[in-house]
């Protein structure tokens, strides 16, 4: 094995975060008539099962209920609750627009059920996590009030050991829809300034139902997919807003010197387009192969999967956007 490929054996990420974000769970029954949420999270919280590999942390970033209603909130725990046991993995629950402070505080954080911004801060294993409440009561739009960025500049004074994710709702760029973008985190600068030059890493958002990616006063910034329906990007962009059936979460890979977002679909799927395993994918890596040995190793009919949906991570979104069905949101519902 040359020194090159052993090199490259041993990056392997130090943390992994899961990513869920805008599940859009109901008190009961369809959303838009048409969506079961619940059981799209059900789905994504199996892949993450099904790995086999337990996460550092389950981060949820926002719009966890579709209409902020308690009982929503008690379906979301009563799901949520014996995966986390299970996986043996801290969870942090960030707002969005769609919740409701007071139950959301009581239901999933079991704190006083009062209308206060929730901002907080947990570390997992030198990685500190950092979650900002961007929500504007009775708006659809986030902001960041003067006091919650004094708080984020002191808890980021001194470097984590492993540096620090920033979580929020609302994303702090513009993306292709000029609707959505009447709908994001207002006056971003004011966040730029306190990010830079520290030790985040990486912003991760939500709210778009779609994915994104950019960067703030010289921090990436990640805008999720989400887990209740996916958004037309195209549509959005130039004549309507479109909801597509489509489900996903992200993998967020934390490295010694960067940060990695990674989109992953759940693809209700009935084959694999290939299957080869590790040891004959690092047999290549190794010791070379020829066209026709990669040929034939990507070309073996793989058969057809089990009935439940298949997560692959090297699929891209616009699988989810060729689905038939679409979900048609009304713009103050987003």
């Amino acid at each position: 094995m040359s020194e090159d490929n052993a090199a490259h054996r041993e990056v392997v990420a130090e943390r992994v975060e899961v990513q869920i974000s805008d599940t859009h769970i109901t008190s009961g029954g369809l959303l838009h008539d048409l969506v079961d949420s619940l059981d799209n999270l059900d789905r994504v919280l199996s892949a993450v099962e099904d790995a086999g590999a337990p996460p550092d942390l389950l981060l949820f970033t926002g719009d966890l209920a579709d209409k902020g209603e308690s009982e929503a909130y008690k379906r979301f725990r009563d799901l949520v609750e014996p995966y986390v046991e299970r996986l043996s993995v801290p969870v942090m629950y960030v707002p969005g627009n769609h919740d409701m402070r007071a139950p959301f505080r009581e239901h999933l954080l079991g704190w006083d059920a009062i209308d206060e911004s929730v901002d907080q801060v947990v570390e997992v294993n030198g990685l500190r996590v950092i979650s900002l409440d961007s929500t504007v009561p009775g708006s659809a739009h986030g902001d960041l009030r003067p006091a919650q960025l004094a708080w984020l500049a002191e808890q980021i004074s001194d470097p984590a050991e492993h540096g620090t994710v920033l979580a929020l709702h609302h994303p702090p760029i513009p993306g292709p829809s000029r609707f959505l973008n009447q709908l994001t985190l207002r006056q971003p600068q004011a966040l730029a300034e306190v990010v830079r030059g520290s030790d985040v890493s990486m912003i991760v958002t939500g709210h778009a139902h779609h994915v994104s990616a950019g960067a703030l006063g010289g921090v990436p910034v990640w805008v999720a997919t989400a887990t209740a329906y996916q958004m037309d990007v195209l549509a959005s962009a130039t004549h309507s807003m479109r909801g597509l059936i489509g489900s996903g979460f992200t993998r967020i890979d934390v490295f010694a010197d960067t940060v990695v977002a990674t989109l992953v679909p759940v693809i209700e799927s009935q084959r694999y387009v290939y299957d080869v395993d590790f040891a004959t994918i690092q047999r290549f890596l190794d010791h070379g192969a020829t066209a026709e040995d990669v040929e034939a190793a990507f070309s073996q009919s793989p058969g057809v999967v089990p009935a439940e949906p298949t997560v692959h991570a090297t699929a891209s979104q616009s699988s989810a956007q060729s689905s038939a069905q679409s979900v048609a949101p009304s713009p103050s519902k987003v």
